[in-house]
């Protein structure tokens, strides 16, 4: 799939429609649905429709429609908002198409997709508010489960409730700055007491809650969320990390963070790329650490955004010392490490009881040295080592690890672009790892998991990262 096939071919919007003229051609059961869609709009329908059948025909003269006995294509459609042609006949749609494209008046014929500059979505409808689903012609069968799934998580009192917070916007206004302080009054009215009576279908009570809610203090204290993104996939982002990014007034991302995650936070939410990715950093630590603090006092509410977990080389130390001494709230959600995705993305236990009972996160730098980390004993016990931006210390960490003692026939494991869609997948030996340093075909995060344990992954879609495909591997030939 090309990035063209996964953008829209049409723009959602919604046609003003209340005092206008909308005509709709046709006798059955096609036309009969567009009118029921219609009605529930302030729309003025039209009907060209010479032999409704009896069901419609009823439909009509109830909502007192007006009827003209006539579906040619005759008359003059320049008054009109919009035209649907749902004749059954496609050559006549088609048509009435061209008569009102001729008149630049927007058609849509039913079931003809080409012949339509708009589509009708499958609607739930609370009004004011309306929630419109459309797949562009591809799926009226899905658009109508999802329409199903969404109107379940309506509440019925959400119109009342909307009408009310427009009888209460100009009292807003006029008594809230613009920004937090308004944001902070809307999201108490539509998740709060308010909402709570109006459910209760008690508009007094409502109205009452609302002047009380109008008259609080609504300046807020900036805070900073210290965000894990996981390792890439959009749907391994916690609930709670894209809340925060719906709710952020400032979203502060490094490099290694995809643009479509960024995308998911809020549309008018000012962003900030800080780079952070091996070099390549457009701002240092302590300039990221200024912004912070900056737009924290600003009364924001802010998203720091990490790849991965933000605790585990992230520098969250660095940034919530920052926010500390600034006396700036902060909170750290979680995310999935890379190490996690990688050990997924090949079916493999990172802990096997009787083979490996523990698992070091390392970058490999610290094997650089001359005197070894304390964690170096344990690797040669047998624990699994996941090694962190694998590909520039693969050969200083294979060197190491053999020289005190590692087997150098110890399985590996090596992802690049952890969960992601364009992951690969490599596996080898302790000894193979240095090739990773020559590769010239790896340019996202590589993670490099090193142990017995890495033995009992699946290896069928991975490829060899030796020269040869070390045989004391369990290669699986199963799908």
């Amino acid at each position: 799939m090309t990035a063209h096939d996964e953008k829209l071919a049409s723009f959602p919007a919604f046609f003003r429609v209340a005092g206008e003229s909308v005509a709709i051609f046709g006798n059955g059961d096609e036309a009969y649905a567009k009118a029921r869609l219609l009605s529930a709009t302030q729309a003025r329908i039209v009907a060209f429709a010479d032999e409704p059948e009896p069901a419609y025909a009823g439909f009509l003269a109830g909502k007192g429609i007006i009827i003209i006995p006539d579906i040619s294509t005759k008359h003059d459609l320049s008054g009109f908002r919009l035209v649907f042609a749902a004749t059954g006949q496609e050559a006549l749609d088609r048509v009435i198409v061209a008569a009102a494209r001729a008149v630049r008046v927007p058609a849509n014929a039913v079931d003809q997709p080409d012949f339509c500059d708009f589509f009708t979505p499958a609607l739930v409808s609370r009004a004011p508010v309306a929630v419109a689903i459309g797949t562009e012609g591809a799926g009226p069968v899905l658009a109508q489960m999802i329409r199903m799934t969404v109107d379940r998580l309506l509440p019925a009192s959400l119109g009342r409730l909307a009408r009310l917070a427009v009888d209460y916007r100009g009292a807003v206004e006029r008594h809230l700055p613009r920004g937090a302080a308004r944001r902070s009054f809307w999201q108490n009215f539509f998740s709060g007491s308010v909402a709570e009576a109006v459910a209760e279908g008690d508009l007094d009570k409502a109205r009452a809650e609302t002047d009380r809610l109008l008259a609080a203090d609504h300046v807020q204290p900036g805070r900073v969320a210290l965000v894990g993104a996981g390792p890439g996939a959009e749907d391994l982002l916690t609930l709670r990390a894209h809340r925060l990014l719906m709710q952020a007034d400032a979203i502060v991302y490094d490099a290694l963070v995809p643009q479509t995650l960024v995308d998911m936070g809020r549309r008018d939410a000012e962003r900030f790329p800080v780079g952070k990715r091996k070099g390549c950093h457009s701002k240092t630590q302590d300039e990221i650490n200024r912004l912070l603090v900056r737009l924290g006092r600003e009364g924001k509410r802010v998203v720091r955004l990490k790849s991965g977990d933000p605790l585990i080389y992230g520098r969250a130390a660095e940034e919530m010392d920052a926010l500390r001494q600034a006396d700036i709230a902060y909170e750290i959600v979680p995310g999935i490490t890379s190490a996690f995705a990688a050990a997924a993305d090949f079916d493999l236990p990172l802990t096997v009881r009787g083979v490996a009972s523990s698992l070091i996160f390392t970058t490999g730098h610290d094997l650089e040295g001359d005197v070894l980390p304390d964690w170096a004993s344990l690797a040669v016990s047998g624990a699994t080592v996941a090694v962190y931006m694998g590909s520039t210390v693969a050969a200083s960490v294979a060197a190491r690890l053999i020289g005190i003692g590692v087997a150098r026939e110890t399985p590996v494991a090596v992802v690049e672009n952890a969960s992601r869609a364009n992951r690969r997948l490599m596996h080898g030996t302790l000894k193979d790892l240095p090739d990773l340093a020559s590769r010239t075909d790896l340019s996202g995060p590589v993670m490099v998991i090193i142990g017995e344990a890495v033995a009992g992954g699946r290896f069928t879609h991975s490829e060899p990262l030796g020269k040869t495909v070390d045989q004391t591997l369990n290669l699986e030939t199963a799908p």
